[in-house]
């Protein structure tokens, strides 16, 4: 066997690019590229090697790192965790940036591999710079954080520890059971140091992503539950796309006329016209889907992680018999509810499911009639909130409505955070697979316009949208710069209404009488944030950075922006400033959010005891 002698940091970035996944007789280049921000602890190592000897790797640099790898998360999403870009950083504070994206790609299920520089393995000069010294544990540093957010995490202290550590961390990154954010953590000194590397190491690796088939016997448990129910909804999760489960998801619902309402990782998994879909379900769902979940009498749920807002807080399905069924590969999520598990691929599971049900000649007892009715007092809904208008301002449905009806079926939105994911969910029309990029999962604020730059990256033929709050694009706009370096055009539309005001609604529902969520000055007279709002230019702010920015203030003015942002090359911006409040609300359903047992507030004794009741009916406790 030959060996090749090369530091550590070369030997990493030589094996990553030599990794690839193969799906269905499909071959992927499994790593795309490096994201990174240098500094001390990883620009004379890694940063050396991609510098010399990158292959095929493309290097994207990041201007902050929590943003890029939100980037790279969202690039792995819209690739449906076939392709990824690793992310390196500095250590200390640069590393812990990437802790919270860390927990997005986790919490979502979707890879990344970070690596973070690292304190000195040798110790010769500690505490070195941006070193955290812990009195009881010498071993400890920043990057110990990455553990409770990492599916997979490592320390190289010794140059062939890589060996074993990158086989076991793409064994995890390439496991959709079990992926998510995967950490190796880089010494500083050990990066640059050097070992005769075996030459296979640096082989063409393909990792083989099976189908999990379906087992017999558990098919036949899951249609023996079936056979006796007689109202099933099915609940569309992430895990549709993953599994390019699209067609065997309609033929089976359609087979036997079962109605299906999504989570926001799966909105867009079925077209929004086609007669079985219902809407999202949940919190944020439709009435549609909320009414018929509580005569449900089985759930059949597809690869879902079954969040709060999916099930209401657990308490959207009333009916006395209802049971779940739950198609996923993760055994984890598929036993949740106290469901009855079918670990299997979702296409998989659904062909042969279906072919079990209709061998027993299986029928529901849904009238055709009925959820007709129901889809269309749903579309009748959407479009009275599409078309609010007021005299004093422009409101947030009405905005959404427009951008809806001026974008085609195969452009993109991405959101995450705020008011925008509840209106998105119950009133977005998706068209086609993959053009609704939500990160709910982890509700992450700042994740919108990196996660733009990432989804633009992996699908650069199609038009992609950011819908942005304020606040979430003061926390994190900085990829902007990355998307105009890069040439890689995104748009942001931001939807300026003074504050956090999702919060401050959820407040101001629960008791409060809004306290420290707007955007306002501090008030001589109350020494609160009660003053008047903060005159913020979001679209000046923009064209500092050389983005293309409208500001607008009338549907008119809204509708001229939206089409000037196809023709232009660069980023746009377009800032609509809109109404505090006029979000939509919520339809047939809850989220549990305690409410303080004790207050000098009435308001808020009132809300407590309410909620005590929401909580005892839910359950019947």
């Amino acid at each position: 066997m030959g060996v090749l002698r090369l530091t550590m940091a070369q030997a990493l970035v030589k094996f990553l690019d030599q990794q690839y996944v193969q799906l269905d007789g499909k071959e992927y280049k499994f790593v795309k590229g490096v994201m990174g921000i240098f500094g001390h602890g990883n620009v004379l190592g890694i940063g050396e090697a991609l510098e010399r000897e990158p292959g095929n790797l493309q290097f994207i640099q990041g201007k902050n790192e929590q943003g890029m790898t939100h980037a790279a998360v969202a690039y792995a999403k819209q690739k449906n965790r076939l392709e990824i870009f690793a992310c390196t950083s500095s250590i200390g504070p640069g590393a812990l940036n990437m802790v919270t994206a860390a927990a997005t790609a986790t919490v979502n299920r979707i890879p990344v591999l970070l690596l973070p520089g690292d304190i000195f393995a040798c110790r010769q000069p500690d505490p070195v710079l941006q070193q955290i010294e812990h009195p009881m544990d010498y071993t400890i540093s920043a990057n110990d954080a990455f553990k409770p957010v990492s599916k997979y995490w490592d320390r190289i202290s010794r140059p062939e520890q890589l060996i074993s550590s990158m086989i076991q961390a793409m064994r995890v990154l390439t496991d959709p059971a079990e992926t998510g954010a995967v950490t190796i953590c880089l010494p500083q000194d050990v990066q640059t140091e050097a070992y005769d590397y075996p030459s296979a190491f640096f082989e063409k690796r393909i990792h083989y992503i099976d189908r999990v088939p379906v087992i017999k016997t558990a098919c036949d448990r899951v249609t023996d539950v079936l056979a006796r129910k007689k109202r099933p909804l099915i609940i569309a999760g992430g895990g549709v796309h993953y599994s390019l489960a699209y067609q065997p998801l309609i033929q089976f619902a359609e087979s036997f006329g079962i109605p299906v309402v999504e989570t926001q990782a799966g909105k867009s998994a079925l077209p929004w016209h086609h007669p079985l879909n219902m809407g999202g379900i949940g919190t944020t769902g439709s009435l549609a889907a909320n009414l018929l979940a509580q005569e449900a009498d089985v759930i059949l749920c597809v690869g879902t992680r079954l969040g709060d807002f999916s099930t209401a807080s657990k308490s959207a399905f009333i009916h006395p018999e209802v049971e779940f069924i739950h198609i996923n590969i993760n055994a984890y999520d598929a036993v949740k509810m106290n469901a009855h598990d079918l670990i299997a691929d979702a296409a998989e599971a659904l062909k042969d499911l279906k072919d079990s049900l209709t061998r027993i000649d299986y029928k529901t007892s849904y009238d055709a009639n009925e959820l007709a009715r129901l889809k269309a007092n749903w579309d009748q809904e959407v479009d009275r909130l599409y078309a609010i208008d007021s005299e004093t301002g422009l409101s947030q449905t009405r905005v959404l409505g427009e951008i809806n009806r001026s974008m085609n079926d195969e452009e993109v939105i991405v959101a995450a955070a705020g008011s925008l994911p509840g209106d998105l969910h119950r009133l977005w029309r998706s068209v086609s697979p993959k053009s609704y990029h939500m990160e709910y999962g982890f509700s992450c604020m700042g994740y919108e316009v990196a996660g733009a730059f990432g989804v633009k990256m992996a699908q650069p033929e199609k038009e992609v949208y950011a819908i942005i709050g304020d606040g979430s694009y003061l926390m994190l706009h900085s990829e902007l710069v990355t998307s105009l370096q890069e040439g890689v055009k995104i748009n942001v539309i931001l939807l300026d209404n003074h504050g956090f005001q999702c919060i401050h609604n959820l407040q101001k529902d629960h008791g409060s009488d809004g306290f420290g969520n707007e955007f306002r000055r501090r008030s001589r007279e109350t020494e609160r944030l009660t003053g008047a709002y903060l005159p913020i230019d979001y679209a000046a702010h923009a064209r500092s950075m050389g983005v293309k920015a409208f500001s607008v203030t009338s549907i008119e003015e809204l509708r001229t922006a939206l089409q000037q942002v196809k023709q232009e090359e660069i980023s746009t911006l377009i800032e609509v400033k809109v109404l505090p409040g006029t979000n939509s609300g919520g339809y047939e359903s809850w989220w549990r959010v305690d409410v303080p047992e004790v207050s000098t507030s009435e308001k808020v004794l009132e809300a407590h005891n309410s909620m005590n009741e929401r909580i005892h009916k839910a359950f019947k406790m």
